[in-house]
């Protein structure tokens, strides 16, 4: 098999590498099947986003290595880099994947926590007396 695009994806502090290759649809994310690795159907589905936007769920085997965050974090770090490498695959898939937002990074951070409060916009309670 002909490894034919590769493609880096983030959110949070996920980072995924994704490598696309000519295949049957089979999808690997860190040497585990998609379905065994998340938790969720909704996380498998975040992932497999860009696949059914472009219709390419059966033209592609799909390996990706995934580090950092929880698993939705994840998750849309494997949609981010899947979206990238099918916009490099083919550049028909670009427009589909644009207007679908996929090819956008979610560059929403959590919030640091500031000192004198209780987190990042919680107060520590008031007392008047």
């Amino acid at each position: 098999m002909k490894n034919i695009g590769m493609g880096t994806g983030r959110r949070k502090t996920s980072v995924a590498r994704v490598y696309i290759r000519d295949g049957k649809g089979q999808l690997m994310v860190n040497d585990k099947d998609i379905n065994e690795y998340f938790a969720t159907p909704e996380q498998v589905q975040k992932a497999k986003e860009p696949l059914m936007v472009t219709a390419g769920e059966s033209k592609y085997d799909i390996i990706i290595t995934v580090r950092g965050g929880g698993l939705t974090g994840q998750a849309g770090a494997c949609s981010h880099g899947i979206a990238r490498a099918l916009a490099q695959v083919d550049a028909s898939n670009h427009a589909s994947l644009k207007a679908n937002g996929l090819l956008t990074r979610d560059s929403r951070m959590v919030e640091r926590k500031k000192f004198g409060q209780r987190g990042a916009r919680r107060r520590f309670q008031f007392s008047k007396r």
